[in-house]
């Protein structure tokens, strides 16, 4: 196992350059097998736990989401409100700002990135509750995908840039992620339920959080500074895969979603379907006839 650590160690710094040593000896950020072993735990969770569920009732899990969300939302605004000082004690540079520039502001932002690193290992609980729940419809590509890559890619992005220009796009999921959570902890009340007419714009939200991220993220290579070049064009691409996932899941959820509900309340309001146990309105009409028949027979 020393030898694989070692070797592995060795071809990461032939591809991405010397690491980091401030983030030396910090929790799982010296080796690369525990997140690698934790991102292979939560796929084969992902694949044999809806099996295992399969035939077993559904879990609540009400009070404890109420308290994970509720969790994740201070951790999520604390963050937010660390790396916006942080940015601002460093004064940062809004079009690059290299990894080595800031001082100690630097090392600020890079606790709190540990932090906003770990929280996507907190995050694989997300999964895991769907599961339980057995909410299985909500397993998408598009949420394995970015809960099992996050962790893996801010393993990467600890080790080698810590700080600098990395701050941007967390800074900005983290303030998404406040309204994210605090709408997800609101909704496992059942009586707040009819009150939340919002989760659309969290959507959005993302959506936005992504263009304005390749957007900082190209000032970089427009106007390079001591931030490696390499990462940057790497995170254009992922927010490019992002963007086209989530933006199929807003046209199929919120788009195509809602024609669909125009459609079945349409052919509702026209007597061929009815709404209730989704039986057509023929077996309905069916069962209306007999009821009128025993009247007669009355």
């Amino acid at each position: 196992m020393e030898h694989f650590d070692a070797s592995l160690s060795t071809y990461f710094k032939a591809l991405l350059g010397p690491r980091d040593t401030r983030v030396k000896g910090w929790f799982l950020l010296d080796n690369y097998i525990p997140t690698f072993i934790c991102s292979i735990i939560y796929l084969l969770i992902v694949w044999l736990g809806p099996k295992y569920m399969k035939n077993r009732a559904a879990f609540s899990c009400r009070k404890i989401l109420v308290v994970y969300n509720v969790g994740l939302t201070l951790l999520s605004l604390y963050m937010f409100c660390e790396l916006v000082t942080g940015v601002w004690e460093g004064r940062y540079n809004f079009f690059c700002q290299g990894t080595r520039s800031a001082g100690e502001s630097d090392m600020k932002i890079i606790r709190v990135l540990w932090w906003y690193y770990f929280s996507k290992l907190i995050e694989f609980m997300d999964t895991f509750f769907f599961i339980l729940r057995k909410n299985n419809h909500q397993i998408t590509v598009l949420h394995v995908y970015h809960h099992a890559s996050m962790l893996n890619i801010w393993w990467f992005v600890m080790n080698w840039v810590p700080c600098g220009h990395s701050y941007f796009g967390a800074t900005l999921n983290s303030f998404i992620h406040v309204l994210m959570y605090s709408y997800y902890g609101l909704s496992s009340i059942p009586s707040m339920r009819p009150y939340l007419w919002w989760k659309k714009y969290i959507t959005q939200g993302q959506l936005i959080q992504f263009v304005l991220t390749i957007i900082q993220t190209s000032c970089g290579v427009i106007w390079p500074c001591s931030f490696p070049l390499g990462w940057l064009y790497f995170q254009i691409g992922y927010m490019i895969s992002l963007i086209t996932l989530f933006t199929n899941f807003y046209i199929q959820t919120y788009k195509k979603g809602a024609s669909r509900r125009k459609e079945h309340l349409k052919d509702h309001q026209n007597g061929s379907v009815t709404a209730v146990n989704g039986h057509t309105n023929r077996f309905s009409t069916l069962e209306n006839n007999v009821k009128l028949r025993k009247q007669r027979k009355d």
